[in-house]
């Protein structure tokens, strides 16, 4: 069993950065990989990012490569979601996700999800 508890979402000018911190408890979050995910109002929830369990394999989804930037510390049981060049168009409820077996880009893959942090980018 994994809780994740999401942290660092805010509001933010277009241009702008902001780091995203999911914590997690439970004794084995080293293995498991890690995705983050948003969803807009009115809008599926899609894949941003996603980190083996190891932290030497990443994934981004087209829209954020270049600009995010995931990673992991098994020490502290937290995986980070570095953002810079923020858009309006990242203006959405956050959520990270964690599974057990290899990262995957696709949610229902995922076992264990946080309650989401709100990032909003004004123009």
């Amino acid at each position: 069993q994994v809780q994740l508890v999401e942290s660092g979402g805010g509001l933010v000018q277009a241009g702008g950065s902001l780091r995203l911190s999911c914590a997690a408890s439970g004794r084995t979050f080293s293995s498991y990989a890690m995705g983050w995910f948003r969803q807009a109002p009115g809008k599926e929830r899609e894949f941003v990012a996603a980190i083996s369990w190891s932290g030497g394999r990443t994934n981004y989804a087209d829209s954020v490569k270049g600009r995010f930037t995931i990673s992991r510390d098994n020490a502290k049981n937290t995986v980070y979601l570095q953002m810079n060049s923020l858009k309006p168009e990242d203006t959405a409820v956050y959520y990270c996700a964690a599974e057990d077996s290899v990262y995957s880009d696709y949610a229902y893959e995922y076992d264990y999800w946080g309650q989401g942090t709100q990032v909003t980018v004004s123009s």
